[in-house]
């Protein structure tokens, strides 16, 4: 997706989510648009160094499209969270971790059970995550 592209869906998101558009929030949530895999925080750093996006409001305007349901993040086996875009229909779906380059891919295609699950008497379900590991096709 192009630059242009990416920054007219990313408000189109923002501004149905009925909060205030912001050029941070959209920029963030158009540099995830545009990217075809998850990316860390140091990542998104690197590639909206030019915007002028410093690292405090990066991790706010995350932690905001998080909470909009307009981003997902992912812990990668390095402990590291990585970032991609989704939106308020993203489907619950596993991921993939290549274990040569640490690129994670979402697996849209491969849909994993909704919670609530089956769980023990006196457990509470918060959260699963699926990730299949091995080779990305740049690396096998």
């Amino acid at each position: 997706m192009q630059r242009r592209q990416a920054e007219q869906v990313a408000a189109a998101r923002v501004r149905a989510t009925g909060e205030r558009v912001t050029p941070a929030r959209v920029r963030v949530l158009a540099a995830l648009l545009r990217r075809g895999e998850a990316a860390s925080h140091h990542e998104l750093e690197r590639g909206l160094a030019a915007d002028a996006i410093d690292r405090v409001t990066l991790y706010r305007v995350l932690d905001w499209l998080l909470g909009q349901g307009l981003a997902h993040r992912i812990s990668g086996a390095d402990r590291t969270w990585r970032f991609t875009a989704a939106d308020r229909r993203h489907d619950a779906h596993a991921h993939f971790h290549c274990n040569r380059c640490d690129k994670v891919l979402c697996l849209d295609e491969f849909k994993t059970p909704r919670l609530p699950a089956p769980m023990p008497r006196g457990f509470q379900a918060e959260g699963m995550e699926v990730t299949v590991k091995g080779l990305c096709a740049g690396c096998a």
